[in-house]
């Protein structure tokens, strides 16, 4: 079992034609529109509602900011790498797949899911080990959009990307030695993202699988971003060049 925690997630989570909650905990004296909203969509989809201390919910979820609402949800459920590739948005005018090689820190992982998500990607394929996992951490800080948006836990990203080329993907890898110039996006329309860890960048066999090398102009006396940051404009990049089209 799982916890959910945080408005927004819960939220998304309740939304869901398929819930998959057990029971929905709110804070005693937490009042107010959205937490009304909240109780209402539990109980039409029969999911009971129980009112706990505040005290009781830290003691329940840790050292969460959890903002006086949590629910019990099944484990998390992984995707496919193939039901990434067929996961393309409606609105989306090309395939993009991220490939995470590394990213141990939650609310990165969460936040790239959330850009990934509200840019159009497929979905996302991490490690299964030297990353980190969903988990209720990485749902809040993803907003609600982990539930929307397709993670694939992979043995061997390597051949992950072997794959993606056999499909017709290209391989671009984020390194700041790479191409600044993302016309380079413009005459492909599947392509496979690949960011490196917080600390040591992309390892060394998968950024061999790399077709290109893509980097961000800089202009300022620091030259590196967060990876979430950078994976969000490096995203928006390639979806802003097919919409050109």
């Amino acid at each position: 079992m799982e916890f959910i925690y945080g408005i927004n997630p819960l939220k998304e989570a309740l939304k869901r034609e398929k819930a998959d909650i057990q029971n929905l905990f709110i804070a005693k004296g937490r009042d107010g529109e959205i937490i009304r909203e909240l109780i209402t969509l539990a109980l039409a989809k029969g999911i009971p509602v129980f009112y706990r201390t505040r005290e009781e919910l830290d003691r329940l979820l840790g050292n969460t900011i959890h903002q006086g609402v949590a629910a019990v949800c099944c484990k998390f459920r992984y995707a496919t790498v193939d039901e990434i590739v067929a996961h393309r948005p409606k609105a989306a005018k090309g395939d993009l797949v991220v490939l995470l090689d590394g990213i141990t820190d939650p609310q990165n992982l969460g936040a790239i899911i959330r850009t990934g998500h509200c840019f159009g990607v497929n979905g996302l394929n991490i490690p299964e080990n030297r990353s980190a996992s969903l988990t209720a951490s990485v749902l809040k800080a993803s907003a609600g959009a982990m539930l929307h948006t397709p993670v694939a836990t992979v043995i061997n990203l390597a051949r992950t990307i072997d794959f993606l080329k056999q499909q017709g993907f290209w391989i671009y890898g984020a390194d700041a030695s790479g191409n600044a110039d993302h016309r380079i996006f413009e005459q492909v329309s599947r392509v496979a993202l690949v960011m490196g860890s917080e600390g040591k960048g992309i390892r060394p066999l998968v950024r061999k699988k790399c077709d290109y090398l893509v980097s961000i102009p800089m202009k300022g006396e620091i030259n590196s971003l967060n990876v979430s940051v950078a994976a969000g404009i490096i995203i928006k990049t390639i979806v802003s060049k097919w919409d050109e089209k």
